[in-house]
């Protein structure tokens, strides 16, 4: 496995991961807590920087690891890999782009900050999920 995939794997774990930590604390709120109260921003915050972290400290120790069996495997893009990237890139832009457009209406209705926020966080989400998506389904299959 190149360093292009394994970072795209790496992308996916950790964007799950993440996001089913923040929905965990959230969802149940909605139940219970009236939307003006429920406790958003501190869960997303710390949820976003730590799948950064994660990612970052992931990708560092599993190159390590691999660094110790095979003394050769260097970290090594190609075209191959650009092309992937880009590709994925674009194909997760889509959903971000919603999410912003989707906040703009809800700003303009005038929703509650805890909508906005959500939507942002879907469409921010959705990007990184369907990005990491791509690239490991097109490093497993080929470039279409």
């Amino acid at each position: 496995m190149g360093y292009g995939e394994r970072n795209s794997w790496i992308g996916l774990v950790v964007a799950i991961a993440s996001i089913t930590v923040y929905l965990l604390l959230v969802v149940p709120q909605l139940a219970s807590t009236p939307v003006a109260d429920i406790d958003w921003a501190q869960p997303m915050l710390w949820t976003i920087v730590g799948g950064i972290v994660a990612s970052v400290l992931a990708g560092i120790v599993w190159g390590t690891l691999v660094r110790m069996r095979h003394d050769d495997d260097r970290p090594v893009e190609d075209v191959r890999d650009r092309d992937i990237s880009r590709m994925g890139s674009r194909v997760g832009q889509g959903f971000l782009v919603l999410g912003i457009l989707g906040a703009l209406v809800l700003c303009a209705l005038t929703a509650e900050w805890f909508w906005i926020a959500q939507t942002l966080y879907v469409g921010a989400a959705l990007s990184a999920l369907v990005d990491c998506t791509a690239r490991v389904i097109v490093y497993r299959t080929g470039m279409p």
